[in-house]
């Protein structure tokens, strides 16, 4: 049974049996929120950490996007699917958005579903204070680390903030031996010439990077429109 907090946190998503975001089958709970501004960004509504209407051009209707919910309602949900997880070897994966802009809710969380004996993995841009970062991780099995540029300054036009922070935290997580995958999207005239696969190559081959994967482009977030 899950510890009694009063933390809530606004999720926009909770997607089950999910084969892309860790080992086995998982589910993937979405934070809504992001310090970060790219502007091919996949999940547009999960930019801002409040709940928000937007309208579906699939749907042709405005929806509310992002609710707030409990670590208890989030633990109850996630724990319907216990068996899937145990037979698959899989767990629950922490997304967003970036689960770090609500890190004390998502790092009570991790604690509450390794305490359940359920695997844990998370997504992050890595775009936090390095103190907040290193405990979130502390409880998180495999990490999905986002890596956009090698540059500092290419990095701030496309994204609104240098990646010397990024770097940092990534740093921090490759010293703890985690068990991390290094992503990185794809994107048109950004990060896709052969110049920039021989950047990102050395500054990896330097931090010790192991495990990469390059994450094509797309733009199905523009399905909503925000008003």
């Amino acid at each position: 049974m899950p510890t009694k907090t009063s933390l809530q946190a606004c999720i926009f998503n909770i997607q089950k049996f999910s084969i892309h975001d860790g080992p086995g089958i998982r589910t993937v709970v979405f934070f809504k929120g992001c310090p970060l501004h790219c502007y091919w960004c996949a999940n547009p509504e999960s930019q801002s950490g409040q709940p928000e209407k937007m309208w579906d051009t699939q749907q042709n209707t405005y929806t509310t996007i992002g609710e707030y919910k409990s670590i208890e309602e989030i633990i109850k949900e996630v724990m319907k699917d216990l068996p899937f997880y145990e037979e698959s070897g899989g767990g629950v994966t922490l997304s967003g958005g970036e689960v770090l802009y609500q890190a004390k809710f998502a790092t009570e969380l991790l604690k509450q579903l390794k305490a359940n004996n359920i695997h844990t993995a998370a997504e992050t841009t890595g775009q936090a204070n390095p103190k907040i970062f290193e405990k979130f991780i502390a409880q998180v099995d495999s990490l999905y680390f986002d890596v956009k540029h090698y540059d500092p300054e290419k990095h701030r036009q496309g994204i609104g903030v240098s990646n010397k922070l990024i770097l940092k935290n990534l740093a921090l997580a490759l010293q703890q031996q985690k068990d991390l995958t290094i992503r990185i999207p794809i994107i048109p005239h950004f990060n896709d010439s052969s110049t920039d696969a021989r950047h990102f190559a050395h500054l990896f081959n330097q931090m010790g990077v192991e495990k990469m994967e390059l994450l094509p482009f797309h733009q199905f977030g523009q399905k909503s429109m925000k008003i």
